[in-house]
């Protein structure tokens, strides 16, 4: 493609631009359709699309999955860029327009009903929205403005963010309700050495919850490979792996086949409040003050001990 059969810059489309960097970071088209809620082939036109725009080729698909060429590395920052500027205009936007207005975000199992509560009885001229996110999006919606705070486990990337700790919860491992192991009062890391557990799609989450590779330097024996650590339930209620879930996930009580285990030696996974670093709204930080107070789990008081109660990235 000749650099001259690229239109001019104004005719970007923020939406295709938005699209490429989805494909950039997830590296496989298939998964960042189901993130842009789009079909795999539309998602495939709407990038040759950009690319006829910009006047390079962005992208290379490969057994592998899914790389960038030099021209698409060039073009990520300057694409992140634009979006992040867009949004921030729209936001700023829409503060004016609306200045008592904040949006919350969680990921599952997490529970922000008392903050929320009390965010909306002491100020209740305030529009307070709430919504679930997946652990996968919680830093696309803060950047693009999305919602202005998560509730949401760590571990994910923390850079750019302001991240205050609200407590700690434990990890338990999830088995069938037939498995050997059922019924144990607790497990060590050697009772489940051998047991294959699901694999996750991004390498951070993937060993953390697998706790691969193990402190020996050994790999965590591999089970399949799942999109989220709920598609692992029925991998577990079958008997072909086990997996490591926060305490509040609480699959056991929605799934009569499966059953939880306290785990011994493991440190717990800390839940934190996620804001964008810089964030000054005077209802962000009110909820922060509310989460703080009341956000505490399931009977598992906060920690200090493990993190900063509060700390920018």
């Amino acid at each position: 493609m000749h650099p001259t059969d690229a239109l001019p810059p104004a005719e970007f489309d923020l939406r295709l631009v938005r699209y490429f960097a989805v494909v950039a970071e997830q590296r496989h088209f298939g998964r960042a359709a189901a993130l842009l809620h789009v079909t795999q082939p539309s998602l495939s036109r709407q990038i040759r699309t950009l690319e006829q725009r910009v006047g390079a080729r962005l992208l290379d698909r490969d057994r592998q999955g899914t790389r960038l060429t030099p021209a698409g590395a060039a073009f990520l920052p300057h694409a992140r860029q634009l979006l992040a500027v867009a949004a921030t205009a729209a936001a700023e936007a829409r503060a004016a327009a609306a200045p008592s207005r904040v949006t919350v975000g969680h990921t599952r199992g997490l529970i922000i009903t008392p903050a929320v509560q009390r965010l909306r009885h002491h100020r209740p001229e305030a529009e307070v929205h709430t919504v679930h996110l997946e652990l996968s999006e919680v830093r696309a919606a803060l950047f693009g403005h999305r919602v202005d705070a998560v509730v949401a486990r760590l571990p994910f990337a923390t850079d750019g963010l302001r991240i205050t700790v609200l407590y700690e919860e434990p990890r338990v491992l999830l088995v069938a309700g037939d498995h050997q192991l059922a019924g144990r009062e607790s497990v060590a890391l050697d009772d489940i050495a051998a047991e294959p557990m699901p694999r996750l799609p991004h390498a951070e989450w993937d060993s953390y919850w697998r706790l691969d590779p193990r402190p020996d330097g050994t790999p965590a024996p591999d089970g399949p490979l799942i999109g989220h650590l709920e598609d692992s339930f029925e991998l577990i209620a079958s008997g072909q792996a086990v997996a490591i879930v926060p305490a509040g996930l609480r699959a056991d009580s929605t799934r009569p086949d499966l059953t939880s285990i306290p785990l011994h030696g493991f440190a717990p996974c800390q839940v934190v409040l996620a804001t964008r670093a810089g964030e000054t709204a005077p209802l962000v930080a009110a909820f922060r003050e509310a989460a703080q107070a009341l956000l505490k789990g399931a009977g598992h008081p906060r920690s200090d001990r493990a993190a900063p109660a509060d700390r920018p990235h």
